[in-house]
């Protein structure tokens, strides 16, 4: 590879210099924009609207256009671009990944892709990793939009939803000086989820985005559909999103049979299991295999004679997923408990996944585990994964402070291309070779130590750790040692931006999950700073980062050394880690304990050896391939489901929306069924009013293609485990199920033809009287008759009969109450 670099050149470097003569052009307007009025710089936008309208591109307006985003950030919020910050807006307008250091700005590099493509009036999406990102960056960079009159929105959880309000000027100041961790309310003006997806620009986490994608292709009504397309999406901490939580898809459910007892019964066998000897545990696959000895318990404790026959073949899957929660799911490292729930910890950002729940009856084993209230299996209503939903939007581009690593995944995945932006000013950070320790007992001794020193001197400390558990433990080291600090965690993080952005204070301790924070600049002597306390603290060194030990990904570990040393500050990082730490179990641990062995280290006695440093990087890109197969894999098989996805939800939203051609040859597919349905369905056309046989077409049709895509979905799942034996008779896993999923999709359109004219032959219809007047828009046409049961589901109430009452409560309806 760098052979063909020195040959042809980097793409990267060819891509920078030619940025660099367009930032020229860029810096040579400034002095006539800085001579503009308020109003003449306001009246660019036109401008700009009306050359894109005469049919000039994005690419001819973007020197003028950048030109005018920096004097407008300079005018609202006392920031200037930088020029290194220009190029990295020119690579995310491009459609690239520009991996910009941790201080480098990134939050006001995105303004100038955003302006830019938001002129088109198709809306811009901007995806940060949690809601008070989403909230902070439209609050604080907002004002550069509206200054435009371009509008801003934010979605959040829980159906929150924002307008950004332009006024409050008695606290723009304040807003200026703190708004980089502190959310100003009085900017945001709450407003319905749909305003906020019409404004020019839209800010919302991935799963938020995700999650409303689904639910759009589950609406009933057109007034419940939010999103209005996918043209330009910036990402921001792209690494984050689209890797680290690629390998979980966005589900959407809804409840399916309870099963209590099984799980209260399972978790009672599990306890009793014991380990090596009742099932054996896979690290690396995060799986367990239940050995004859434990079959023969479980057997006997459940008082069956055979639990691998038909009828008790679930109980097996019960089992083993009851095991993975007592074996390899552990309290406060992947899951917490609060307010009588299990709650699952993001393992790369440490945060709370609030409403989030594992599926296949794992989150109900972990309820069983910890005595607390078990709450309802669900079915999979309609899913996908981010790296297919991110291939919705014409144009992705993302920024981070560490994706090179990664980069061989973007390309092949999503077709993005990283740029490395140079730094504003030269790196001066330290970065010391890890120290090593033989137990993690002796590892956190020594941090301890470590940190009161540095404390003495009243130099910054930030501790960053893998999980909450850890957190905890090497608070409690801390405590013993006398040493003031504070905890930064998944339980706290409603908090997190306050306490990291004062991180670079004098005598501060700061204990973090490793990505806690995240997006929160942290400047030497804390935030506001006075000239003296900054020089104070860059006298002690800057700020000194330790990580207590390797994360699985090397991005993360990079992403912690980031905090310090921004923009050219000075600073110093150091890992510690033991031969007791997973990734040294998982992979190598047995050969670095005898290299360690021969050195004759004591417990106490750490060693720097680089040899073993890149053991340890090693191990990395091991578990780095690992996952990058996994989620390669998982894309795989999403791919079978996407195509037929696309097709399902494209068809649904012309049903839902009433086109007339999509209505009108589904009428003839289902016309065609059977003479007896053809006859009974055009008498009902005959007695009902077009708009009336219309409404109800509509909303049996799209009845009808949810309870069929949920179905396919389950069935999708079961044969995706099932195809993975054929593998024993030499088959592909993958390809077998390309082709069962081919057939049964088949086999779906042909069943929705059949049950739509059986539905509609069958739906017992009310006419519409003079003195009634017409039927409301929102009322189902279903007969009322006394032996007819009324039933809900979403925001729709029915009429069925009593007979057809099992069908519909198995589709997910519930009996209105």
């Amino acid at each position: 590879m760098k052979l063909l670099q020195n040959v042809f050149g980097d793409e990267s470097q060819k891509k920078l210099k030619k940025a660099q003569k367009i930032v020229e052009q860029i810096n040579a307007l400034e002095p006539l924009m800085q001579q503009l009025s308020d109003d003449e710089l306001k009246a660019k936008t036109a401008d700009f609207k009306s050359l894109l309208a005469d049919g000039k591109t994005l690419d001819d307006i973007l020197i003028e256009a950048f030109a005018v985003v920096r004097e407008t950030a300079v005018r609202t919020l006392g920031q200037r671009h930088y020029d290194v910050q220009l190029v990295g807006g020119m690579m995310l307008h491009q459609g690239q990944i520009a991996e910009m250091r941790t201080g480098e700005g990134k939050t006001l590099v995105s303004t100038l892709p955003i302006y830019l493509n938001a002129l088109e009036g198709k809306g811009v999406h901007v995806v940060t990793v949690n809601d008070y990102l989403a909230r902070r960056d439209a609050q604080w960079m907002g004002q550069i939009f509206a200054f435009h009159g371009l509008s801003v929105g934010v979605i959040n959880d829980q159906n929150q939803s924002f307008l950004y309000d332009p006024g409050h000027k008695d606290v723009d100041e304040e807003r200026d000086e703190l708004g980089s961790f502190r959310v100003f309310y009085e900017f945001l003006k709450p407003t319905s989820r749909t305003n906020a997806y019409q404004c020019d620009i839209t800010y919302g986490t991935n799963n938020q985005f995700g999650f409303d994608y689904l639910r759009d292709n589950t609406a009933q009504t057109k007034a419940q559909v939010v999103q209005r397309g996918h043209r330009y999406v910036v990402i921001d901490e792209v690494d984050s999103i689209l890797i680290d939580e690629a390998r979980v898809p966005l589900i959407l459910s809804t409840a399916a049979e309870n099963a209590e007892g099984i799980y209260e019964a399972m978790n009672t066998v599990a306890k009793a299991f014991t380990k090596d000897q009742d099932y054996t545990v896979d690290e690396k696959l995060r799986a367990v295999s239940i050995t004859d000895e434990g079959i023969t318990k479980a057997e006997k404790m459940l008082k069956i004679q055979n639990i691998y026959t038909q009828e008790n073949i679930k109980l097996v899957h019960h089992l083993e997923t009851s095991l993975r929660a007592h074996a390899i799911f552990q309290r406060d490292r992947d899951y917490v408990v609060q307010n009588n729930e299990v709650i699952i910890v993001d393992q790369f950002t440490g945060r709370l996944q609030e409403g989030r729940r594992y599926s296949d009856g794992l989150h109900q084993a972990l309820e069983a585990k910890e005595r607390v209230p078990i709450q309802q299996e669900s079915k999979t209503m309609a899913s996908i994964t981010y790296q297919n939903y991110f291939k919705f939007y014409e144009k992705v581009s993302g920024m981070t402070g560490t994706a090179k690593s990664s980069e061989e995944e973007f390309q092949k995945v999503y077709g993005l291309d990283v740029v490395v932006i140079p730094t504003h000013r030269p790196i001066q950070r330290i970065d010391h070779v890890d120290l090593i320790y033989k137990t993690e007992e002796a590892k956190f001794k020594a941090i301890a130590e470590k940190v009161k020193e540095k404390q003495k001197k009243q130099q910054p400390v930030l501790i960053g750790t893998v999980s909450v558990e850890k957190n905890e433990l090497l608070s409690a080291y801390l405590k013993q040692m006398g040493v003031p600090h504070q905890i930064l965690n998944a339980k706290n993080h409603e908090k997190e931006g306050e306490i990291i952005a004062q991180a670079g204070k004098p005598g501060s301790v700061v204990i973090a999950t490793n990505m806690a924070g995240r997006g929160v600049d942290i400047k030497l002597g804390g935030n506001p700073v006075t000239p003296e306390t900054e020089q104070e603290v860059k006298d002690l060194g800057g700020l000194f980062v330790l990580g207590t030990e390797r994360h699985d990904a090397r991005r993360i570990d990079d992403q912690l050394r980031g905090r310090s040393g921004r923009q050219g500050d000075v600073g110093e990082t150091q890992f510690y880690v033991s031969l007791e730490d997973p990734i040294m179990k998982i992979f190598g641990g047995d050969r670095l304990k005898s290299i360690v062995g021969r050195l004759g280290l004591k417990d106490d006695e750490a060693i720097q050896n680089r040899m073993i440093s890149k053991q340890l990087e090693g191990a990395q890109k091991k578990v780095e391939g690992f996952h990058f197969d996994g989620r390669k894999s998982i894309l795989d098989y999403d791919n079978v489901l996407s195509y037929q996805r696309d097709t399902v939800y494209a068809r649904r939203q012309k049903i839902l929306f009433g086109d007339p051609e999509t209505l009108k040859e589904i009428e003839d597919n289902i016309l065609s069924v059977s003479d007896e349905f053809a006859e009974k369905i055009k008498e009902k056309k005959q007695e009902l009013a077009p708009e009336q046989f219309t409404d109800m077409f509509i909303r049996i049709a799209l009845y009808v293609t949810d309870m069929l895509w949920m179905q396919h979905l389950q069935v999708m799942d079961y044969t995706r485990q099932s195809v993975n034996l054929r593998a024993y008779g030499q088959r592909d896993p993958l390809v077998e199920y390309k082709k069962e999923g081919l057939r049964l999709y088949q086999e779906m359109g042909e069943t929705f033809t059949h049950k739509l004219a059986e539905f509609l032959a069958n739906v017992e219809v009310k006419k519409t009287s003079d003195e009634g007047g017409k039927q409301e828009e929102d009322t189902p046409i279903f007969e009322k008759n006394d032996d007819s049961i009324e039933i809900i589901k979403g925001g729709e109430v029915r009429r069925v009969k009593e007979k057809k009452l099992q069908t519909y409560l198995d589709a997910g309806w519930e009996v209105r109450k």
